[in-house]
């Protein structure tokens, strides 16, 4: 198949990762997959190091040179479906293919668990100029049914898929010594995009609380909200405990030197990657009961699982694990069973792989 990704999206997260990776599962397979996205976007420089062919197009906002641009390369390229990832490339791919007497079908992912408007212009959308909606999560999947009464049929739940060779539990006094971190602290840590919605600001308070002096607090990301993360911890006198390690492409030598993962998101989050990959790591988790968080993850089976937007409860749970190693390696080992059983990169890959099939054949 020839597949055509959009993505309009500039930012830089779990999103655009999985739109890489599963192009680049899919070219591993004989598919010609290529990316479309705006030239200043850091998917665009990032596709390289995937193997994954992107073209710049003006398509970061709704304009009518953003659909007459992707319109001349749909007509040039010729694809057999296309794939939109953000609202604005999904009307940007819809309206083109209006133009076209047989056009490609569109297959829309949704990522995140923020509502779709009930109105009129995104029933239209989603249902008719859209073949087929992917979400990464049942939850998400379950919310459009019911709330925004779009047909069951016509939606799939494909969570992210990850690799469980490049990440494996391993040996943490070890990877601490190759990171060059103190192997007499405990650490909790967190990879995340440094957004509102996933919760840092929490953590860091919640840091005030933690007793004893022997832990640290390993930040890993980047994103629009690292000034105001700096400032409070700055602010707080928390200096000597919080590290930012800002963006890493190596999450899978960080993970193991965990004592505790903390994602504590409280929107827009389907199975969050850094779960996944923490899931794999055999780490013991505490989260949130957040979009389709709780699909990968249960309460005191294989993570500890909080209120969102308490800091409080936060601290008790991390304080709990801390405190108890024996739980946090039986929480961890069935996390780690549950991601090796749903979550693995090839699930991902046979699931897309035949979405697509499926509009194709029907076109």
């Amino acid at each position: 198949m020839k597949i055509l990704h959009t993505e309009a999206s500039c930012g830089w997260g779990g999103q655009e990762i999985r739109i890489l990776e599963e192009a680049r599962g899919l070219i591993g397979r004989g598919h010609d997959v290529s990316l479309a996205c705006p030239p200043e976007a850091q998917i665009f420089s990032e596709a390289g190091r995937y193997g994954v062919p992107a073209i710049a197009l003006p398509i970061a906002r709704k304009s009518p040179r953003a659909l007459f641009a992707l319109r001349r390369h749909i007509a040039h390229s010729r694809p057999d479906v296309i794939n939109a990832h953000s609202s604005t490339d999904t009307w940007m791919a819809a309206l083109a293919r209006l133009s076209f007497a047989a056009p490609p079908p569109l297959v829309r992912t949704r990522h995140i668990s923020a509502p779709v408007p009930r109105n009129a212009a995104s029933r239209w959308l989603y249902t008719r100029a859209t073949t087929h909606i992917v979400t990464t999560g049942e939850r998400l999947r379950e919310t459009l049914i019911r709330e925004n009464g779009y047909p069951g049929e016509m939606i799939t739940s494909i969570p992210t898929g990850i690799d469980p060779q490049r990440f494996q539990p391993a040996n943490r006094l070890a990877a601490r010594r190759t990171l060059g971190l103190d192997p007499d602290l405990r650490y909790v840590g967190i990879v995340a995009t440094l957004r509102s919605w996933k919760g840092h600001h929490y953590l860091i308070d919640a840091c005030q609380q933690i007793g004893g002096h022997d832990w640290r607090l390993l930040i890993i990301g980047d994103g629009p909200r690292r000034d105001y993360l700096h400032e409070m911890v700055a602010r707080l006198e928390l200096g000597e405990r919080i590290r930012f390690l800002g963006q890493r492409d190596d999450p899978e030598r960080w993970l193991p030197a965990f004592d505790v993962f903390c994602l504590p998101s409280y929107a827009n989050e389907g199975v969050p990657q850094a779960i996944l990959q923490a899931m794999l790591a055999g780490l013991p988790i505490v989260t949130t009961p957040v979009g389709s968080i709780t699909e990968a993850v249960e309460h005191e089976k294989s993570a500890l699982i909080v209120a969102p937007e308490n800091s409080l409860a936060l601290t008790q749970a991390i304080q709990r694990l801390l405190d108890n190693p024996e739980l946090g390696r039986r929480l961890g080992a069935a996390a780690r069973a549950t991601a090796l059983s749903r979550y693995t990169r090839e699930s991902m890959l046979n699931a897309m792989q035949h979405v697509f099939e499926l509009v194709t054949r029907a076109r």
